[in-house]
């Protein structure tokens, strides 16, 4: 495996891609909204078992700001605000396919290993 400097490290796309899509509940939000459509907050957050309301609007504003999501709001009382999937945000489809088919392929693997008592 090739070594990176470490001033390429920063500049490069891998870890660029990282830093946008770190922590817990991107992925989670992305998935939801790839699963479902357009989403309110109120659903969102109900699909997305464990995350907090603050936490839900901190990673919104972060996927909003990398135009992975968008946000609409109407006018309305109260309020309602929806939240789509852009172009940006679907090109990641086969990406978060390919994890889930990975976790997939994994939790079944350990299942056999807690069956057998033996890796395979």
């Amino acid at each position: 495996m090739k070594t990176i400097s470490s001033k390429k490290y920063v500049n490069c796309p891998f870890r660029q891609t990282l830093d946008i899509l770190e922590g817990k509940w991107k992925f989670a939000i992305i998935y939801s909204l790839m699963k479902n459509g357009t989403l309110r907050f109120k659903e969102l957050e109900r699909d997305v078992s464990g995350i907090t309301a603050r936490m839900l609007v901190k990673e919104l504003k972060l996927l909003e700001q990398h135009e992975i999501i968008s946000r609409k709001a109407y006018a309305t009382v109260p309020p309602t605000v929806e939240y789509t999937l852009t172009d940006c945000g679907r090109s990641l489809q086969p990406v978060i396919e390919a994890i889930y088919n990975w976790g997939q392929v994994h939790a079944e693997k350990l299942q056999r290993m807690a069956a057998t008592g033996k890796p395979k």
